[in-house]
């Protein structure tokens, strides 16, 4: 889903998602998730959350929401900006059984890793929750084959694409949102088909899209299978997904309608500011991104239209672990931290979006931002496509692999001019390295 050089990329972006992207800068990088007390000078409970980036769960006031209903609760987040920094962390401590906090947040791209190897490490949080007020294949990501739930959903990061309308509009381009998502919908390729109209008449110094990568994480993020089976087999090298989403990404690669932007560096920002992209695949999270970095000149001239299909970038979990010492207390604080109540009060903060369906009637993104974005329904576009988004099986490396096809076979087509198939077998032999082959 995000290759771990995203995720380092995400650490640079302060309060905008939560654990999709939950790699973004934080508070503090003080990771001192070691210490597990049992009560503070008062004599109340303090429980320790373990978290990455910004989960927004301080930044929307639950922290003292909580306490304030609960006075014999003391809570203290622990929070580390980068994810690769992270989740090594903690599986040190969960292999050692000791040193983990109450709480611990799981990144989407490690979830798999904490189910298969790790899940006799965490409670089994279905006995605690009703699972229905969860997506079902949101809860699936996080149960194991024994049926045994590790983390309760946070965010998730379903999918649309943002577009410059004043830009679509001098190209000759259709500008109406729904009209323009009927054109692509169904399949990605179509998206692609419609840079290179785009690029016949495309405003001087723009491009259709950012970058070839983007397309490619958007295309596999809307498909059943990505790098293993539901066996935990590696798959990548012949999933339909990958190779959808890899003739995509190439068809932009070899034309000239990317701006060849890598994602979330500086180059990128400016791009945003400067107009230099007609397109981008915007998961939820990357709303607020967008107004940021785009500042006056975007105002009113980007929209949001459905996605070519149902996809998810981004999302996290939390769980507690069975090393914990106050279990109890730190089930019931996952249980309310998680409610629909709780992430639509996260989502009205800093627009992360809940992966628990009953709070998506209720969801009211800012004026500003609504207003920013030429009145789309913003919250309807993503809530259609977070019911739909298929289960996927994350595997113990979908990260690495995940790295190499887009930081290394991708980046030598698009910015080295080599050929798709070069660019396929530079990403093969990484991953042979990868997997150990």
């Amino acid at each position: 889903m995000r290759t771990s050089t995203r995720l380092v990329a995400f650490a640079a972006v302060a309060a905008l998602t939560t654990g999709l992207l939950a790699g973004c800068a934080n508070d503090s990088d003080d990771d001192s998730s070691g210490s597990n007390s049992g009560g503070d000078a008062k004599g109340k409970t303090t429980l320790t959350i373990g978290t990455f980036g910004v989960f927004g769960y301080k930044q929307a006031g639950l922290y003292d929401e909580y306490m304030k209903l609960h006075p014999n609760i003391s809570i203290k987040e622990n929070v580390t900006t980068r994810t690769d920094v992270y989740w090594p962390k903690v599986l040190t401590r969960l292999q050692a059984g000791s040193g983990t906090d109450d709480i611990q947040a799981i990144e989407v791209g490690n979830i798999t890793e904490a189910v298969q190897t790790q899940a006799d490490k965490f409670v089994d949080l279905g006995k605690e929750v009703d699972k229905s007020q969860w997506l079902e294949w949101k809860n699936a990501q996080a149960t194991t084959k024994d049926g045994k739930l590790i983390g309760l959903g946070t965010d998730v990061g379903p999918m649309a694409i943002c577009y410059r309308k004043d830009l679509f509009e001098k190209a000759g381009l259709e500008t109406d949102r729904t009209k323009l998502a009927a054109q692509w919908k169904g399949d990605w390729a179509k998206y692609v088909d419609l840079g290179k109209q785009y690029m016949k008449k495309a405003p001087s110094g723009t491009k259709y899209v950012d970058s070839a990568s983007s397309v490619y994480n958007a295309a596999l993020g809307g498909g059943s299978e990505r790098y293993y089976d539901k066996d935990g087999n590696v798959i990548w090298d012949k999933s339909d997904g990958v190779k959808k989403a890899w003739d995509a990404a190439m068809t932009v690669a070899t034309s000239n309608m990317s701006a060849k932007l890598k994602q979330f560096d500086k180059p990128w920002d400016q791009g945003f500011a400067n107009g230099t992209f007609a397109t981008v695949a915007c998961p939820a999270w990357m709303i607020g991104y967008i107004e940021q970095k785009s500042g006056d000149s975007g105002k009113g001239n980007w929209d949001v239209a459905a996605a070519p299909t149902a996809a998810n970038w981004g999302g996290s979990f939390v769980g507690v672990p069975t090393a914990g010492k106050h279990q109890k207390e730190a089930i019931a604080l996952a249980k309310w931290l998680t409610a629909p109540e709780q992430q639509a009060k996260v989502f009205a903060k800093q627009a992360s979006f809940p992966s628990t369906p009953s709070a998506y009637a209720s969801l009211k993104p800012a004026a500003e931002t609504t207003s920013y974005f030429s009145d789309a329904p913003i919250t309807q576009i993503f809530a259609d496509s977070a019911k739909t988004i298929p289960v996927q099986y994350f595997g113990v490396k979908d990260q690495p692999i995940n790295t190499a096809l887009t930081d290394v076979g991708i980046l030598q087509v698009e910015q080295k001019g080599k050929s798709p198939s070069q660019g396929w077998d530079a990403a093969k032999s990484e991953i042979k390295d990868v997997l150990g082959q």
